[in-house]
């Protein structure tokens, strides 16, 4: 979220900023309605001397005997009073108004991202590994499951309805053994404290990560008002809302492995066909809260991160800096990560690890001590994804299928699976 003093002190560069975001938010609109507000306080500031002086003089005229002054005072102090009451509730209006506006607008782009409109603008950072040469004609991940017999569409449809996926079996295990295979691996290797959050969160936690109130569409609420959380970033990052840090205990790192829920109401015809794109999935997230000088060093450090998964998992990919139009509403800079799926002939996305800059804490009143001293300042958060666990079990199925139809185990997953080195085929 955007403090107005700073968009009021840097009008040309927010303006350059939204240009570059392709948003239609224009600092003159904001001020103008800062103004308002601005003014609206002095007249109501103004009106409470008034009433204060009008007070005073009361007294003083019913000790000097002079009730006609003293009547005059009471009933300047009656209309003053009732224009500070329905003043207070225009502040509270005008003010929510403001909030409202500010909390629609994206993030200031890192002066680094790339100026673009969509993911054609978006820069290749470096590639990594080899794409697999399978020597014969690869088959998609859901091709490939459901000759198995492990990987059921249609059974989940009649259950829950399209893009729900029924893994069994073997799979089912691989599944599970990637997904504890990450979570070991960034907190054995990569210093992550891990959490096993909430899922269902309040309207304060969702606006708090910007899901709210742009993304309401593409959440899953409760009949009771809470929210099913579309990604672990969510309670991880509320973690330190509403409260003030001490610099020598950043930066704190935390991971979690845990389902997701998403509507994709933005999706219609996207990915329909497998399990690339789902209602209910299980990611391990990774996110961490620094100081400001150090957090474009962190977003550097998650990434790689997140890349280790698919260096040990033996998984070519490549990194993409994201551009202005491509990059995520709460984001300053943003890689993605795209892993090779041979059974697609295409790189597709498996992470994105964003730097968020003060603007999330901004919403949850996050705050950190500088040093032994008592300014106190917005911290900085980051999330990333660690990876998704689904997408890379595709992965994984995609690169290491066999021409029969089986599906080699990567080595590193070998402890998890207990003595199985493959899935053979029905």
């Amino acid at each position: 979220m955007h403090d107005i003093r700073w968009i009021r002190d840097n009008p040309d560069a927010f303006d350059a900023a939204m240009e570059a975001r392709y948003a239609d938010f224009r600092a003159v609109e904001l001020i103008k309605l800062d103004d308002e507000r601005r003014h609206h306080v002095t007249k109501l500031q103004e009106a409470q001397g008034r009433r204060n002086a009008a007070s005073k003089a009361i007294g003083k005229a019913k000790a000097s005997g002079d009730e006609d002054a003293a009547q005059a005072a009471i009933a300047e102090v009656s209309e003053v009073k009732a224009f500070i009451q329905s003043g207070e509730e225009r502040e509270r209006d005008l003010t929510a108004e403001i909030n409202h506006r500010l909390a629609e607008i994206p993030n200031i782009p890192h002066d680094d991202v790339p100026i673009g409109k969509d993911e054609d603008s978006n820069v290749l950072v470096r590639n990594v590994g080899t794409k697999s040469e399978l020597g014969f004609e690869p088959r998609a991940h859901y091709e490939l499951g459901e000759a198995l017999g492990q990987m059921d569409f249609d059974t989940a449809a009649k259950i829950s309805g399209s893009r729900f996926v029924i893994l069994q079996g073997q799979l089912a295990r691989l599944e599970r053994a990637i997904g504890q295979f990450m979570i070991d691996l960034h907190t054995q290797e990569h210093g992550m404290l891990e959490t096993a959050p909430p899922l269902l969160v309040r309207d304060d936690a969702v606006f708090g990560t910007t899901q709210l109130p742009k993304f309401k569409e593409d959440l899953f609420r409760t009949d009771d008002g809470r929210w099913l959380i579309p990604t672990a970033e969510v309670p991880l990052t509320n973690l330190v809302r509403e409260s003030i840090l001490d610099e020598a205990s950043l930066p704190l790192r935390f991971t979690a492995l845990t389902p997701c829920f998403r509507s994709e109401a933005g999706s219609a015809g996207r990915d329909t066909r497998g399990m690339f794109r789902q209602h209910q999935f299980s990611k391990v997230e990774m996110v961490s809260i620094t100081t400001p000088d150090a957090s474009h060093d962190e977003l550097e450090r998650m990434t790689g991160c997140a890349e280790e998964v698919l260096k040990q998992l033996g998984l070519a990919y490549r990194v993409m800096k994201l551009c202005t139009g491509d990059m995520g509403f709460g984001a300053r800079r943003t890689y993605d990560i795209e892993v090779w799926l041979p059974g697609q002939d295409n790189y597709r996305e498996i992470s994105s690890c964003s730097v968020c800059g003060d603007f999330q804490a901004r919403r949850m009143s996050a705050r950190y001590r500088i040093g032994d001293s008592k300014k106190i300042d917005f911290v900085h958060t980051l999330n990333g994804s660690g990876l998704a666990v689904g997408r890379t079990l595709i992965a994984v199925m995609e690169n290491y299928q066999r021409a029969d139809g089986g599906i080699d185990i990567p080595e590193i997953l070998l402890p998890y699976m207990g003595g199985i080195t493959a899935i053979e085929p029905a």
